[in-house]
């Protein structure tokens, strides 16, 4: 279900694993989207639907992929609960409150629902490289994780904190503390505020540091500003860093100390799509074998919106937050920032459609 952009680029992950999938049914508040797709891919045998719950009422799947944005995703939980879905896919994030996101992932737990959350970046070449360089020990021990994000948290914040936790081996965070200012943003589809920044600390003692928004270091001209990001990891012996649009840096034992850089193929025109395969090669092998959980699963995915909410809290009521937060009974945090923050200048970056041409960095 969603047939944009975002929705065609899952629609070629599940077509390139032909053994694992099969497209039963597509759906679309839009009929020319419908159209489009059933063309562009060749599906024109397969069922469409404006509606989702018509969609999975007459077809039964057993995976359900939806593609909205997070007001939805809850609502489309409960739909495959209702309709015996066994495995979902979703976008991030996940919701737009931990109480929200919370009731999705009991939902799934109580019937026995298989989800994962795309934070698929961590298959971009640049970073499967960093971290099996990382796990063969050339930086040392892992010290310290620097995330920058010039997009809103919500834009490219959940990825990177996810990311944070699968290239330090899983290890969840105890405490929080953050920063938050400015309102423009949490007006979009995506809300959050303009500027977050946060520090936590994880359980095998490397410390974590998060910016997401318009004061983050940029990296990159601002044309790509919707695409700069860096993930830093430093060590006992050196660092390394991955950024989204193929921009690479090693300091390590392997480089004797010095400071080597590189660029792999970009995201729009050469990665964006493919890594979406792996995503779903890994969905198909925890649905066929529980014991090979999917590193995008939801269960990560929550906690790694746990991190985030738990800054913003943190910034709101000028506390250190531990985690897990156990009592979620206190007033939804967007519904806070909306009436707490205010105008300061602050500004929404300006997110790459592809609706108008520029020179890819390839």
């Amino acid at each position: 279900m969603g047939l944009g952009v975002r929705g065609k680029i899952h629609i070629h992950g599940l077509l390139e694993n032909p053994d694992d999938y099969e497209i039963v049914g597509l759906c679309d508040i839009n009929q020319k989207a419908l159209d489009l797709v059933s063309e562009t891919y060749h599906l024109e045998h397969v069922p469409q639907f404006l509606d989702a719950e018509e969609m999975l009422k007459t077809l039964r799947p057993e995976v359900f992929v939806f593609v909205t944005y997070p007001d939805l995703r809850l609502n489309m939980i409960e739909l495959a609960v209702k309709y015996g879905v066994k495995a979902v896919s979703l976008e991030k994030p996940m919701a737009e409150s931990l109480q929200e996101a919370k009731q999705m992932v009991n939902l799934c737990h109580q019937h026995g629902i298989k989800a994962v959350v795309c934070h698929q970046q961590k298959y971009l070449s640049q970073f499967q490289r960093m971290k099996k360089k990382i796990e063969e020990g050339v930086i040392g021990d892992i010290r310290k994780i620097h995330v920058e994000t010039q997009a809103w948290f919500s834009q490219l914040g959940t990825h990177y904190v996810d990311y944070t936790l699968w290239i330090n081996g899983g290890y969840r965070a105890k405490w929080v503390c953050g920063h938050v200012h400015g309102p423009v943003s949490l007006e979009d589809t995506h809300p959050a505020p303009d500027y977050l920044l946060g520090t936590m600390e994880l359980e095998n003692g490397v410390r974590a540091y998060i910016e997401c928004g318009y004061l983050a270091e940029a990296h990159n001209p601002p044309e790509y500003s919707s695409s700069d990001n860096r993930l830093t990891v430093y060590g006992t012996d050196g660092y390394m860093y991955a950024e989204t649009d193929g921009f690479w840096g090693a300091c390590t034992k392997e480089t004797n100390g010095r400071l080597v850089t590189g660029k792999d193929p970009g995201w729009r025109n050469h990665q964006q799509v493919p890594i979406q395969t792996p995503y779903y090669t890994e969905f198909a092998q925890w649905i066929e074998d529980d014991s090979r959980v999917h590193s995008c699963n939801i269960d990560t995915a929550y906690h790694g919106y746990e991190i985030l909410e738990g800054m913003c809290l943190s910034a709101l009521d000028n506390v250190r937050v531990d985690l897990p937060i156990q009592d979620l009974s206190y007033t939804p945090v967007l519904e806070r920032m909306k009436k707490e923050l205010p105008p300061c200048g602050s500004k929404k970056l300006w997110i790459y459609t592809g609706q108008t041409p520029r020179k890819e960095r390839d």
